[in-house]
């Protein structure tokens, strides 16, 4: 479980693929005895498992794996040695919660439609795939690419709005990002609770003679 509050920056220093995965070496600030074996980090908002890790300098180096199916219904198969990623920690009992509840499970590739300048801050319109542009609503949360923003506005025709302030620009990889460019988008968990209630997400029951 995470929050979707970005606490590090890291960098890909090795991609190796090998029976069938893909090991990425992240380098990140993290101190190496905030890590385990085992333990959940998010990378762009996919939960991935630690596999090897250990001290680089003030900070740490780790490994993660990832399957196929994760590489290509995610960014994570764009990925390659120095590019950035968007990292947390897995949420303990007691954390703060200053995000909202975000699993580390991408529901679908988002795609950057515009990006407008508002005083110093930003205006993403982001483009979801269909099957799940009905779960964006006007002060909604989502997860993007790892971090937990609120839908400004959602479009008639299933776009969605979301609103950087310039923190949030300047410490996560957000501020790469450029019309046309992918990301990864988690559903708001609540969303699928109410879509479920009301029948939206109700599976399909055949009809009895």
């Amino acid at each position: 479980m995470f929050t979707g509050l970005v606490t590090d920056i890291g960098q890909v220093k090795n991609v190796d693929d090998q029976n069938g995965l893909r090991r990425l070496r992240v380098v990140s600030r993290y101190a190496a005895d905030s890590i385990t074996m085992g333990a959940s980090i998010m990378h762009e908002g996919v939960c991935l498992t630690v596999v090897d890790f250990g001290a680089e300098g003030q900070g740490s180096w780790f490994e993660v794996e990832a399957v196929p199916e994760t590489l290509s219904l995610t960014t994570l198969g764009e990925l390659s040695t120095g590019s950035n990623v968007n990292l947390e920690l897995s949420l303990k009992l007691g954390d703060e919660l200053g995000g909202h509840l975000v699993y580390g499970h991408v529901d679908g590739l988002g795609e950057i439609v515009s990006i407008e300048a508002e005083g110093e801050s930003f205006r993403v319109r982001i483009r979801p795939p269909s099957e799940i542009a009905r779960y964006f609503a006007t002060k909604g949360s989502v997860t993007v690419s790892g971090v937990s923003l609120t839908v400004a506005k959602a479009h008639d025709d299933g776009d969605f709005d979301v609103a950087i302030i310039p923190h949030t620009w300047q410490v996560t990889t957000l501020g790469a990002l450029q019309p046309g460019s992918k990301v990864n988008l988690e559903v708001d968990m609540l969303a699928r609770y109410v879509a479920r209630m009301i029948g939206a997400d109700a599976p399909e029951t055949k009809g009895t003679t």
